[in-house]
Formats: C-alpha cells, structure tokens, sequence
C-alpha cells in the first residue's frame, strides 16, 4: 500500500471518526436544544428566618448557586430528606415554635444529619449532631445505657436552647445558625479580627462559609420541590407512625423480654426509642423515660 492510500485511509477515519464524535456531543448542546432542567436560576430573593441574603454580592450569590446545584444533584440524600421530611418535621416544627425559635432551623437539621440518627467521625450523634460535652452542657444525658442526642424531641428542645443563646449574643438567626457549625467562640473571634458583622461578610473557613448557603439550599428545594424535579407522590413519603407512650422509671434488666411484654420485638423497640444504648436500661436515680411503643407499622 503506497503512501498517498495510506494518508487518504488516515484522512478518511479522522473525518469519519470526527463527524461521529460531532454528532455523538451535539444533542442539547446548542443554544435550539439546551435541557433547561440542567440549568439552575436562582430565586430573585432567599431568606434565612427572615433575614434576607444579599444576593447583589457576588460571592454570596455564586455561593448559594453552588449549594442549589450541589443538591438539587445529590438525588439519593435529597430524595430521602424530603421523604423524612414527611415523619420528623412535624415533631420538630412545634418545638422550634414553642421555643419561638424561627421554622428555618428545621432545615439546619436536614443538612446536619439528613434527619437521620447518624454518628460524624468527630462523635457527635443524632438529628443535631450533639457533641457529648455540648450535649450534657444542654443537660441531656449521655450513659452507657441512655443517650438522648438520640431522643429527637430532647435534642430539638437543647438546639432550641442554643440557638436561643446564640442569637442573644450575636443579634442575627444567620450568625446564629453559622455558629451551630463553627462555635460561638470561633464566630465571635473572626467578627473582632475581621471588624465586620455580618455573616455575609465574613471571610470563614469552607465549611462554615457554606453552612448557610447549605440550608438556603435545602429549604428552596424542599420547599419548591417540584420545580426542581422532586414531585414526590404523597404515597411514597414516610408516613408518621402512632405510638403509645409508657413511662419508665425503674430498672429493665432485659430489654427483649419488655417489648415482648408490649407486644412489640426487641428490634421495633429500639429503631423507635434509639436512646436505649444496651441490652437492658439502668435508670439514672429521681429520672423517669418516656418508652414510645409503635401501636401500627410492625
């Protein structure tokens, strides 16, 4: 084969292989078939408990574009928040109210545990990632035996309490909610250093910089959720399931015999009362437990 076949042979493939990468990539990329469900506009104006972000800055408007894209994309855990949604945020909301604590901080903590019972690598626990020190500072208990940074009630009523706190010190929800994440030490420390006051106007590290943005996010999406492709059917959101209460306030030697004894199993047991830490509950002294005991979903 000479050398004028083989170049044309070469020539031929590139064209070839060129017009077939041409039309591979070409669907939806001009400005005729662009999937405007790829493209995220953000919403003319977002608040945090009522106060407002500048979205006229252009970091903070970039900042919040990043958090709107970052989740409207991570479609298992924002699925799942939304269908928790459905079963816990009817047990937080009157807390958070009754507190007078603004409805926005249920979506705190979305973004802290995805509603969810989960452990960080640092060691903080339950729906409002409690720390073990910072949770008996808000007079929870934390046992071998009970550990109520598991008690999603206890633990909303300590956040509420710390928000409470916080927002005496720093005059703002947002600061407040930016502390959560970072300390109040450590927020107070950069507003001094960095003589400004206002959340927006801090330069954080990149955790704390995107926790407000995070929750911005998570409540335009949940609360828009079909706009942004999350139009769950009523049916498919966990349903809050009925329980009976029983107070406790003396030892229980074994814990499997006791749901036995309700009716229940040892497993149906603690998935609904995950403060219990053993096999068996050794009741602190002058302390009594409320036991939620399922009646329906077993």
């Amino acid at each position: 084969m000479n050398n004028w076949i083989k170049n044309s042979l070469l020539v031929g493939a590139v064209v070839v292989l060129g017009s077939s990468f041409i039309y591979g990539t070409a669907t939806g990329t001009n400005k005729n078939s662009v999937d405007v469900r790829n493209h995220v506009y953000l919403p003319n104006n977002i608040n945090f408990a009522g106060e407002r972000a500048p979205l006229n800055i252009v970091d903070v408007k970039e900042r919040l574009d990043r958090e709107l894209i970052v989740n409207i994309n991570l479609h298992s855990s924002t699925t799942l928040a939304i269908k928790r949604a459905n079963r816990y945020f009817p047990l937080i909301e009157p807390i958070l109210k009754k507190n007078g604590i603004p409805d926005d901080f249920k979506y705190l903590a979305v973004i802290e545990s995805g509603l969810a019972n989960v452990v960080s690598s640092a060691g903080a626990r339950g729906f409002w990632q409690f720390m073990p020190a910072t949770a008996k500072e808000f007079n929870m208990e934390v046992t071998d035996y009970v550990d109520e940074r598991y008690d999603v009630v206890k633990a909303t009523e300590a956040a509420c309490e710390y928000f409470k706190r916080a927002k005496s010190r720093f005059g703002t929800w947002t600061l407040a909610a930016a502390s959560y994440n970072r300390g109040m030490a450590g927020v107070s420390n950069q507003l001094t250093a960095q003589q400004v006051s206002d959340y927006y106007d801090l330069l954080l590290t990149e955790e704390t910089s995107r926790y407000v943005f995070r929750i911005l996010a998570l409540k335009e999406i949940m609360q828009n959720a079909e706009k942004y492709g999350y139009a769950l059917p009523e049916s498919t959101l966990y349903q809050p399931i009925k329980t009976k209460k029983v107070t406790v306030n003396t030892d229980i030697n074994d814990l499997a015999l006791f749901a036995k004894e309700q009716g229940i199993n040892y497993k149906i047991l603690k998935l609904h009362n995950p403060w219990m830490r053993d096999t068996k509950l050794v009741v602190t002294p002058l302390k009594e437990y409320t036991v939620e005991i399922p009646t329906e979903g077993y």
